[in-house]
């Protein structure tokens, strides 16, 4: 079948207003459920970061909280650790898109971090985009958006419709008022078209060949969408 490359975070921290490095990485909900969805389909997957470091995984993702109990959380630990992609990652700066037949970045506030201002990601992006292949971006990840820009300056992404972790989801979560910046409000300012669902309930928007997602409870109705854009 054919590969898709997943787009992590290498970041370990997201820097919040006051200085303070609050430890995060990629939520595991995010990568876990589309990578099992896309290796039953019979894919390949890839994983690419900068660098080529390890994805840090969002410790607070692997809580009971976070999985509907203990049984929960040792599942997706599990299935974490049995994906060996993630342990040799190769240079996201290295990535050709034509390689691949989809392109997924999940989500946690490690993109918030490095990929909102990492060039390559958003080179890649404006290929992704541009070369009609589905694209998949969920939660937090769309913040990587923000570093698709045009020679011009604009957002490659301008006048897209999107879903993206809310800014009532964030007020929900603590960080609003202690975050630099506010996810949906920066996309918004970036020209882009934020569909805001009911805060935590799953909610994909789909523009063209990008596909989004706005939390965790999106990220399988995200993979379910890709996949029948790949068998299409």
């Amino acid at each position: 079948m054919s590969k898709i490359l997943f787009v992590m975070t290498g970041a370990d921290h997201w820097t919040l207003a006051d200085g303070t490095k609050h430890p995060t990485g990629f939520w595991a909900e995010e990568a876990v459920v589309p990578y099992r969805a896309f290796k039953d389909a019979g894919h390949e997957i890839v994983v690419a970061t900068p660098g080529g470091v390890a994805p840090p995984v969002d410790q607070a993702s692997l809580s009971a909280d976070a999985n509907g109990g203990q049984d929960g959380a040792d599942e997706i630990a599990a299935a974490l650790a049995a994906m060996t992609e993630l342990r040799s990652p190769i240079r996201l700066e290295d990535v050709d898109v034509d390689d691949y037949a989809a392109v997924l970045y999940p989500g946690g506030h490690g993109p918030m971090e490095d990929l909102a201002v990492d060039a390559a990601s958003g080179d890649l992006l404006i290929r992704a985009l541009e070369s009609g292949r589905p694209l998949g971006v969920v939660c937090h990840a769309p913040a990587a958006l923000l570093a698709a820009r045009k020679p011009d300056g604009t957002n490659a992404f301008s006048g897209y419709r999107v879903a993206a972790f809310t800014d009532a989801e964030e007020t929900q979560a603590g960080f609003a008022d202690r975050a630099t910046w506010l996810l949906e409000t920066r996309l918004t300012e970036a020209g882009l078209d934020v569909r805001a669902g009911e805060p935590w309930a799953p909610n994909v928007v789909v523009d063209r060949n990008l596909v989004t997602g706005q939390n965790p409870a999106s990220a399988a109705p995200l993979a379910a969408e890709m996949l029948k854009r790949l068998a299409s």
